[in-house]
């Protein structure tokens, strides 16, 4: 069975600043372009049979400068419903609610059509979104890529583990890097993580 490559998308100006970036459509900054050029050998050094994208156009413009301009829109790749914690940063957050941690302890609700999601929702997703990885997989030697975003990949690693959502946690992310799950004696594991182009 072929791996499973994550790619978190280029910076935006909301992660570069830390602020909550769930449903809101933010661009890639021109630096997030760039991070997302410098991962064009990376992927193309792997075999790669499908590729999914989050519909967000940060996403979706990280996948055209990698080199996967035609990666399938998945809904269940989308980042995190952070409800009324969206565009505010964890510092922000602390103040009113000190100790506030996203994977134990949810988001504020937000707006009717964006409510804000728990930990174990997430986690939901991201078995979905496993269950066509796995579909994309089977039978062949070639990779399956994700492009989507940090948080929402975090919990998607836990899974892909067997550990709960909020062992996402465990797995810190940065814009614009490539990571490998892969197996070793039919386990899943980490096998490179936060990868990015040598210098």
């Amino acid at each position: 069975m072929g791996d499973l490559f994550l790619v978190r998308h280029g910076e935006t100006e909301w992660s570069r600043s830390g602020r909550h970036t769930g449903w809101t459509d933010v661009p890639l900054t021109e630096h997030g372009r760039e991070e997302a050029r410098r991962l064009v050998p990376l992927i193309r050094s792997h075999r790669i049979g499908a590729a999914f994208v989050s519909p967000l156009r940060r996403a979706r413009e990280t996948a055209e400068l990698i080199g996967i301009p035609d990666a399938r829109v998945d809904a269940d790749l989308r980042e995190w419903d952070y409800g009324g914690y969206e565009g505010v940063t964890t510092a922000e957050i602390q103040r009113s609610r000190p100790g506030w941690f996203l994977f134990t302890d949810g988001v504020a609700p937000g707006p009717p059509e964006h409510p804000g999601e728990t930990p174990e929702q997430v986690g939901e997703r991201a078995d979905r979104m496993l269950a066509k990885v796995d579909a994309a997989l089977a039978g062949s030697e070639d990779g399956v890529v994700l492009i989507a975003h940090g948080h929402f990949l975090r919990v998607l690693t836990a899974r892909r583990l067997g550990l709960p959502p909020r062992h996402g946690a465990l797995f810190q992310l940065a814009t614009g890097t490539l990571c490998r799950l892969g197996t070793e004696h039919e386990r899943p594991v980490v096998a490179g993580w936060n990868i990015g182009p040598r210098e």
